[in-house]
């Protein structure tokens, strides 16, 4: 079993949770403030596979993190957490998960020289990081959603650079949305670890009987984005299955395969089309 296999549902049911909880939210986000240019920023290749890079929190640091377009939350451990900060004034849960001091706010989030604010977090000391740390050096945690949503994002793999373009977004606290989700008496959460990543949010009217879910949003350099797919559509199948709730439009877009072209047949403007989308892998 990879490091890959161990991690990816954690963050995969986070992010199902958390798409379905925010539905709306994205729309009633803040934009946040642009910086005037794109910072290019280097990656370390772990022999895991992994993207690493140099984070400094409240001006403290570096750390070395894990850089995950996959995850739906920033992590850090617990060692971070006290080193920067984070911690002061919190008392301990009474239970707690893997030393999990639930979720903070980090006033400046640096990573190699690109800054976010106010980025929500959560503070644990994840069983998965901490082993693969064993085996690749320190590492202090999970740069994920909250930070690289705000930013049009691009990956160069020859030059292991990570180029931050600023997109004026201030992405949802996915934990609050989540909270809200899991204590509404009338919800039922639907847990799934797709294989792929797809880079959209649905979301469905109450009262709503039509076919298809509605696209909510659609991150920017997404495979959603790619294939064509526009914030306003209605998904009426994917990959040949319907998709009359957000619930059938998760377990159809769990059971495509990353990198395998898929067909999903949206209505714009009173109009029936066919998108081709192919859907990444994750961490």
């Amino acid at each position: 079993m990879t490091y890959r296999t161990v991690l990816l549902p954690l963050l995969a049911l986070g992010l199902v949770l958390a798409g379905r909880a925010s539905g709306d939210a994205p729309a009633k986000a803040e934009p946040a403030k642009v910086m005037a240019k794109p910072v290019t920023v280097p990656f370390e290749l772990l022999k895991s596979g992994h993207m690493a890079v140099q984070v400094k929190v409240n001006g403290k640091g570096p750390y070395r993190l894990i850089f995950d377009t996959g995850a739906p939350i920033t992590l850090v451990n617990n060692k971070l957490a006290r080193e920067t900060g984070l911690l002061e004034g919190k008392e301990r849960p009474t239970f707690t998960l893997f030393g999990s001091m639930g979720d903070v706010k980090i006033k400046t989030l640096d990573v190699g020289g690109q800054k976010a604010e106010d980025v929500a977090a959560v503070v644990m000391d994840h069983p998965t990081v901490e082993l693969m740390a064993r085996h690749v050096g320190p590492l202090y945690g999970i740069v994920g959603f909250p930070f690289f949503a705000q930013f049009k994002t691009t990956l160069d793999y020859e030059k292991k650079t990570l180029t931050f373009e600023p997109n004026g977004y201030k992405p949802p606290d996915v934990l609050q949305a989540l909270t809200k989700e899991l204590l509404n008496p009338r919800a039922r959460p639907v847990t799934l670890a797709p294989a792929g990543q797809w880079g959209l949010v649905p979301g469905k009217g109450e009262g709503d009987e039509d076919a298809g879910v509605d696209v909510k949003e659609v991150l920017a350099g997404s495979p959603a984005e790619r294939g064509g797919l526009k914030r306003g559509d209605r998904v009426l199948t994917l990959d040949g299955r319907w998709t009359d709730s957000v619930k059938d439009l998760y377990a159809a877009a769990g059971s495509a395969k990353p990198g395998a072209e898929v067909t999903v047949r949206v209505k714009r403007g009173g109009k029936e089309m066919d998108l081709k989308v192919t859907p990444a892998a994750g961490l």
